[in-house]
């Protein structure tokens, strides 16, 4: 009888060792088959048999961060193309790192290649970016908010590194844009000045430093250095058409930027023409009841163009923030 319990128990142990080393085996080689897909593309592109093996299968140790888009041109998604450039960034930073290990892989899931994996997730939006942890199902906190932490490279990173301990540091390819324009800017300003170099009484003109300094103020206020730290699309498409304004209060598009400066630019204009309008008259009798006529229609222009783009202001507010209950002219 003892011997027979013997036997079994060493059995049993043996199909567990057996089963461990098998398991261990699978393992293996599925992070070897990643690290060669990893080595030929630094995000790899799964359809549902490979995400299926890779992603969902166990056995794992390791994380996999998967974006799932949809970047066919009938999709029109302009966000889509955007995100996965900032995604791509990530993922050759993390792959040519010294950091880089087989704990983490990138992988991307197209609408038209996976729609079954869009279905299985029931995810009915893209971009979406999902981390799936090592062990266990991914939680709500997995799927990144873009509206909360931007589409940058550097705040995907900040995301994945609150997931996985993982540092990446940020490789872009140089851009040397900025500097050419900078560059063509000062020329310009340059050869004007040396043209202009016996008469520089320009220079000291107040109108011409006030709308300086307007202009300055609108990019500033209509969130241009939000645009610079961001990276926001310029605008985004949807089945319906364009989108011009991002319906969030964490967010904006490029081109909502620049209508937000236009509508301030307008309630400026108008408030200036009425301020002037309420100058002193002078001249004769004639003169001055023909100023006080252009002088009237000025008011009105200038009361008009601040009633009108400041409830359009305000519509764009109401269009952004939930539940604001003001509005004037406009809903």
């Amino acid at each position: 009888m003892k011997t027979t319990i013997k036997l079994a128990g060493c059995y049993h142990h043996l199909t567990l060792l057996t089963f461990v080393l098998s398991t261990q085996s699978v393992l293996e080689e599925k992070v070897e088959q990643l690290t060669d897909m990893t080595a030929k593309q630094s995000i790899i592109h799964l359809n549902l048999n490979k995400f299926k093996e890779y992603v969902r299968s166990p056995p794992r140790d390791y994380s996999f961060v998967v974006m799932f888009t949809a970047m066919a041109p009938s999709r029109r998604c302009a966000i889509c193309q955007h995100v996965y450039e900032e995604y791509l960034i990530v993922a050759n930073s993390f792959r040519f790192s010294p950091a880089y290990n087989t704990k983490l892989f990138f992988g991307m899931v197209d609408f038209d290649e996976g729609s079954d994996i869009f279905q299985m997730l029931r995810l009915n939006t893209a971009p979406v970016i999902m981390h799936f942890p090592a062990k266990g199902k991914p939680k709500p906190a997995d799927s990144m908010d873009f509206e909360r932490a931007g589409i940058h490279a550097e705040a995907i990173i900040k995301w994945i590194q609150d997931r996985t301990d993982v540092q990446i540091r940020v490789f872009r390819p140089p851009n040397y844009s900025g500097v050419v324009a900078f560059a063509m800017l000062f020329i310009l300003v340059a050869g004007f000045l040396y043209l202009r170099r016996n008469n520089l009484e320009f220079l000291y003109n107040k109108q011409m430093w006030a709308v300086v300094a307007l202009l300055f103020c609108f990019a500033m206020v209509s969130g241009q250095m939000w645009n610079q730290i961001r990276g926001p699309p310029f605008f985004h498409r949807t089945k319906n058409g364009p989108v011009y304004i991002n319906g969030g209060s964490h967010g904006q598009f490029v081109l909502e930027s620049y209508i937000v400066a236009i509508l301030n630019g307008a309630v400026v204009i108008g408030m200036i023409m009425m301020i002037e309008a309420a100058g002193g008259v002078k001249g004769t009798e004639a003169q001055r009841a023909q100023d006080g006529k252009r002088r009237r229609l000025q008011t009105v222009v200038g009361l008009v163009l601040v009633c009108v783009f400041f409830s359009l202001l305000l519509s764009v507010f109401r269009a952004k923030t939930q539940g604001y209950p003001y509005s004037f002219l406009f809903k």
